[in-house]
C-alpha cells in the first residue's frame, strides 16, 4: 500500500513510535500542515479536522533513501502535546494519534 504523506522524525521519537512508548506525533498548527492534512483527508475543506477519520503515513528518520521508515495509522485531533514527547507546555498542535503501527 502506497501512503500519499512522509514525515520526517527525529531518531528518539522514531525510535520510541516504533517501539510503541510513543503514542502521538506532533505538528504545529500552521498552513503548511493543514494544507499537507487537507490532502490525506484529515482536514476539510474549511481546515477542520476531520473527527474519526483515519489514514496510514510514513515517518522516516531521515531523508535519504535508505533512510529507516515506518508505517502508522493515525487519527489526527488538536490538543496540547505531553512535554515528555517533544512538545511545548501550553501549546496546542496537530496531535497525530497513533492507532497502529504497521
Amino acid at each position: 500500500m502506497i501512503t500519499s504523506l512522509v514525515l520526517p522524525i527525529k531518531k528518539k521519537w522514531f525510535d520510541m513510535i516504533r517501539s510503541g512508548e510513543k503514542k502521538e506525533e506532533y505538528r504545529e498548527i500552521k498552513p503548511y500542515w493543514t494544507k499537507r492534512f487537507h490532502t490525506i483527508g484529515l482536514v476539510d475543506n474549511y481546515g477542520f479536522v476531520i473527527p474519526h477519520e483515519s489514514t496510514l503515513i510514513t515517518l522516516q528518520n531521515g531523508y535519504g533513501k535508505e533512510a529507516p521508515f515506518v508505517r502508522v495509522w493515525v487519527k489526527l485531533h488538536i490538543a496540547d502535546g505531553y512535554e515528555k514527547w517533544g512538545a511545548e507546555p501550553g501549546k496546542a498542535y496537530y496531535v497525530l494519534e497513533i492507532v497502529k503501527v504497521c
